[in-house]
C-alpha cells in the first residue's frame, strides 16, 4: 500500500507530524470497515491513528537506534477497540471457562439515560448522567426522577437553546444535537475546523533532552504521570504504556470511577493515591513532576491550575516537560471551558444526526461504541510521541491537545459507507484469540482481554504489568533502567 492509498485520516496525521517522509512500504493497514451497523467509518479512523501512533513510536526508535520497522493494523482488530469491556474482555469463571465481563447495572442506567430526548421546540438535547455528582447536576436542572420516562418528559418542557445554557451554568453536562453543518457554522465549530485534530505547541525553551538510555521499546525510561478517568485520557496512558513507558496513574480515593473502564484502560500502569486538596499529597505531587516527561490532564479546563498545577506552573518545574489536554471542546472558543463526554461530542458535532438518519431510526442516535473516547487516547499518544521527539531534537517543552469534540470531526471527514446492515459488531472468536492477552490475579479477576492490535516488526506493544489496585503502588518513579520490570 502506498502512502496515497493509505486512509485519508492517516494523510492528515501524517501532516501534523510534518518532517521527513516515511517509505511506503513501512505501513500497512489492512481490512475494511464495517464492523458496526454505522455509516460511519469508525474502524478505518481508529486504524489510521493508531497507525500513525505506531509511526511516532517508530520516530522516537529511530532517535535510539538508527532503525525503523514495519507497522501493521487490521481495521476490524483496530474497530473492536472501541468495544472495550462489551464482549472483548472475558472472566474466568470457577469452572476455568472465560465469559463477557458483566456490564454494571450502574453503567446500563447511565447508557438509558444519556440518549438524545426532544425539547419543547421540536428539537433533541442530551444530557449525560455519568459519575454521582454529575448525574446530581443534570437531575437538579431537569428536577425530574432518575428513569428514562421522566427524563424525557422533563427535557420536553425547556427549549433547546435554553437547557444547553442551564446545564453549562450548572457545571453538569450535556449538548444539544446538531447537525453537521449547524455544528460548522456554530462560533465553537468554525474554530475547531480552523485548528489541527492534534494540535502540538513548543510553550517554552529548554535545552534538548535525549531519550533515556537503555531499554528495549520506543517509549522505555518515559516517566507519565496519568491524572485521568474515563476513557479518553487513560487510553492516552495506556497508549504510552504498551510502548514501554512507566505510567502511574494519579487519583484519590474519594474521587469516583467506573469499575469497567478501569479494569480496561490499567493495563500496564501502576497507581497510586495523592489528594490533591491534602497539601502534603499536593507537594508529592510536584516532586513527581521535577522527574516526570509526560502529564496527562483530564480534569475540567483550569481545574488542575487552581491547584498550582496547571501548564505553566508545571513548565517551570520540570523544564522540558509534555503537557497533553484531553477534554472535550478542545483548545478554545466559546464552549472551551465547558466539560463532556464521548455521547456529548457525538451530539453536538453532528455525529448523532448522521447515526439516527443512516439508521432510520426516527430520531438521533449515538454510535454503537465510544469511538470519540478511544480515538482521543490513540491521538493524544500520538501527539505525546512527536513532542517527545522535538523535545530530543530541539529541546522544548510542548502542549499536546486533543479534544473529543475535534475527533468526531475527524471522523466525519472520512465520509460515509453505504452498506452496514450485516456489520458483525464484533470480532469472531478466532479473531479475538489472535490478539487476546491473559491477565492473572487482578483486581477483577482472572480476565483474557484484547491486547495490543497494533503489529511492530521489532517492538510489539505489550502490555508488561498487571492490572493495579488503584492506589495500590507507592507514589514514586521506577529506576529507569527497570522502568519495564514488574514492581510495587
Amino acid at each position: 500500500m502506498t502512502m496515497t492509498e493509505k486512509p485519508e485520516a492517516f494523510r492528515e496525521l501524517m501532516a501534523i507530524r510534518a518532517g521527513k517522509d516515511i517509505s511506503q512500504n513501512e505501513v500497512a493497514i489492512t481490512g475494511a470497515d464495517p464492523m458496526f451497523a454505522s455509516p460511519f467509518r469508525i474502524g478505518e479512523t481508529l486504524a489510521s491513528a493508531l497507525a500513525a501512533r505506531a509511526v511516532a513510536a517508530n520516530d522516537l526508535w529511530e532517535l535510539r537506534t538508527g532503525r525503523r520497522q514495519s507497522i501493521g493494523v487490521d481495521i476490524m482488530a483496530a474497530a473492536a477497540t472501541s468495544l472495550g469491556g462489551e464482549d472483548m474482555t472475558l472472566v474466568r469463571g470457577t469452572d476455568g471457562e472465560y465469559r463477557p465481563a458483566p456490564i454494571a447495572d450502574s453503567l446500563e442506567q447511565m447508557v438509558a439515560l444519556t440518549q438524545p430526548w426532544q425539547t419543547a421546540d421540536g428539537r433533541w438535547f442530551l444530557p449525560h448522567f455519568n459519575l454521582p455528582h454529575l448525574e446530581r447536576r443534570v437531575l437538579d436542572v431537569l428536577q425530574c426522577e432518575k428513569t428514562p420516562e421522566s427524563v424525557a418528559a422533563a427535557v420536553r418542557r425547556w427549549r433547546a437553546d435554553d437547557l444547553e445554557e442551564a446545564i453549562a451554568a450548572a457545571n453538569a453536562c450535556g449538548g444539544i444535537v446538531r447537525t453537521p453543518e449547524e455544528w460548522l457554522e456554530h462560533p465553537h465549530g468554525a474554530y475547531l475546523a480552523s485548528r489541527p485534530v492534534v494540535e502540538i505547541t513548543r510553550v517554552a525553551d529548554s535545552e534538548p533532552l535525549p531519550l533515556p538510555a537503555g531499554g528495549t521499546q520506543p517509549a522505555s525510561g518515559i516517566r507519565v504521570l496519568d491524572l485521568t478517568r474515563i476513557l479518553a485520557g487513560p487510553t492516552t496512558g495506556i497508549g504510552l504504556a504498551e510502548h514501554g513507558a512507566d505510567v502511574l496513574m494519579v487519583t484519590a480515593p474519594q474521587l469516583p470511577q467506573v469499575p469497567p473502564f478501569v479494569r480496561d484502560t490499567s493495563h500496564g500502569k501502576r497507581s497510586c493515591f495523592l489528594d490533591i486538596n491534602v497539601p502534603t499529597d499536593a507537594a508529592r505531587l510536584r516532586e513527581l513532576v521535577g522527574d516526570t516527561d509526560v502529564f496527562i490532564d483530564g480534569y475540567r479546563p483550569h481545574r488542575l491550575a487552581s491547584h498550582g498545577l496547571g501548564i505553566d506552573d508545571l513548565v517551570k518545574l520540570r523544564p522540558g516537560l509534555v503537557h497533553v489536554s484531553v477534554n472535550c471542546y478542545g483548545s478554545g472558543g466559546p464552549f472551551a471551558d465547558r466539560a463532556g463526554w464521548d455521547q456529548v461530542a457525538q451530539a453536538v458535532t453532528g455525529v448523532c444526526d448522521i447515526q439516527g438518519t443512516a439508521t432510520k431510526a426516527g430520531r438521533p442516535k449515538l454510535t454503537p461504541v465510544y469511538l470519540c473516547d478511544f480515538l482521543t487516547g490513540f491521538l493524544a499518544a500520538f501527539g505525546t510521541m512527536l513532542a517527545l521527539a522535538r523535545r530530543a531534537r530541539e529541546g522544548g517543552s510542548y502542549h499536546v491537545q486533543v479534544s473529543l469534540c475535534q475527533s468526531a470531526m475527524l471522523l466525519q471527514r472520512q465520509g460515509l459507507i453505504d452498506r452496514f446492515e450485516n456489520a458483525p459488531g464484533r470480532l469472531s472468536p478466532e479473531a479475538f484469540n489472535q490478539y487476546a492477552v491473559d491477565d492473572y490475579g487482578t483486581p477483577f479477576g482472572d480476565l483474557r482481554s484484547l491486547g495490543p492490535v497494533i503489529r511492530m516488526s521489532e517492538t510489539p506493544p505489550r502490555w508488561d504489568k498487571t492490572i493495579p489496585v488503584l492506589g495500590g503502588n507507592r507514589a514514586e518513579w521506577l529506576p529507569r533502567e527497570s522502568s519495564g520490570t514488574h514492581a510495587g
